[in-house]
């Protein structure tokens, strides 16, 4: 029993009244009292699981998940709530659904060819989770050291093209600092009250660091919100080349920490586990910086993203605006698509985009060329 001070489920059931999130939408008082003795192998209890949800009501607008995994089992001993939480998060995906893996950029159609006029860079990222460790909310200081020193051994390993150097965060010099925040490389502390009450920034900087290959096309962040982060990115349309960098690096990476004894967590209905729930499967966002000043002003620009299954922000972030009509335009499932099809989604979306565009800079109508719903 890992109740408290003798306290009931009642006396312990947060507050979710003027909550707008995943979990809270979900988490009734009878599933808490179920779901409160139980724990991981590791010890992560579900006031571990809720709490970033219940520090933050959430945006009446903008739906956040509410709630994070600390180790590889949270999706299995507490999947009352997170099944419920992943169909809400991923169109209904179904406990019962499998999730399909594909790392063969060969398979992708196209992408060599976005117009560098419109497209200003292009990038896919995606999070690892290295078995037999807890995931960022939940490590130790020693497991998170060991994550790191596994990591550094690995990627040193690259070779060709992915050969690079590992930068820890406590150890760098101000000047390789300013070079990296030049090249928008540099994740810094988190200051995210999502990221804050969910733990990911205990003991800050200990044991983060960023990778990134000379070239400065490929790069890993490491014990950020998830153990490893990797980028694969460049300037210009050529999608295919970043997907190709990022399917062959990611492999290789996969290799080498396997020869170390550790596989990245996954299994075939979740895909690749990942800390937050909005992120497994691919864990996969392929996004490209395009100009879009016209269509960006098109009434109808929303509801063609939507039915293209794509996303878009500020070319800063999440909650910034587009500066001169350029926007950061992204697929927005992660989950129940290969990373193939993702990608595919953005590169001919992004197609239909600029021609659309192209038609509305000679004040000509698109009316015909709107897509059905994918």
């Amino acid at each position: 029993m890992l109740t408290l001070k003798g306290l009931s489920a009642e006396e312990e059931y947060p507050d979710l009244s003027q909550h707008n999130n995943h979990m809270a939408k979900v988490l009734t008082l009878d599933m808490y009292r179920r779901l409160r003795d139980r724990a991981t192998p590791s010890g992560f209890t579900i006031d571990g699981v809720i709490q970033t949800g219940v520090d933050n009501p959430g945006h009446p607008f903008i739906m956040t998940v509410g709630c994070v995994a600390g180790d590889e089992e949270t999706y299995e001993v507490f999947k009352e709530l997170l099944d419920p939480v992943i169909s809400d998060r991923h169109g209904g995906y179904k406990p019962t659904d499998k999730h399909k893996t594909d790392l063969n950029s060969n398979n992708l159609k196209g992408g060599d060819d976005l117009d560098p006029n419109y497209v200003l860079s292009s990038r896919v990222r995606t999070g690892r989770s290295i078995r037999g460790f807890c995931l960022p909310p939940h490590c130790s200081r020693g497991e998170r050291r060991a994550v790191e020193t596994l990591s550094i051994e690995a990627l040193a390993s690259l070779t060709g093209d992915l050969k690079g150097k590992y930068y820890a965060l406590k150890n760098m010099t101000d000047a390789e600092q300013q070079q990296l925040i030049d090249d928008h490389f540099l994740f810094d502390k988190p200051v995210s009250p999502l990221l804050l009450a969910s733990g990911m920034a205990r003991d800050w900087p200990d044991a983060r660091g960023i990778w990134h290959n000379d070239n400065k096309t490929f790069l890993v962040w490491v014990n950020e919100e998830d153990h490893l982060r990797v980028i694969s990115m460049q300037k210009g349309g050529n999608m295919k080349e970043v997907f190709n960098r990022f399917c062959t690096g990611l492999t290789k990476i996969e290799t080498l920490f396997k020869e170390r004894g550790h596989a990245f967590m996954w299994n075939e209905h979740l895909g690749y586990v990942l800390t937050c729930p909005s992120n497994l499967g691919t864990g996969l966002r392929a996004g490209v910086h395009v100009k879009l000043p016209n269509m960006s002003k098109n009434a109808k620009f929303e509801e063609i993203l939507k039915r293209l299954r794509l996303q878009k922000r500020g070319t800063g972030g999440v909650d910034t605006a587009a500066v001169g009509g350029v926007f950061d335009i992204s697929n927005a499932d992660r989950l129940g698509f290969s990373e193939v099809e993702l990608v595919q989604m953005v590169v001919d979306g992004i197609k239909l985009l600029i021609e659309m565009e192209k038609r509305l800079e000679k004040g000509q109508s698109i009316d015909d060329l709107m897509p059905a719903q994918k």
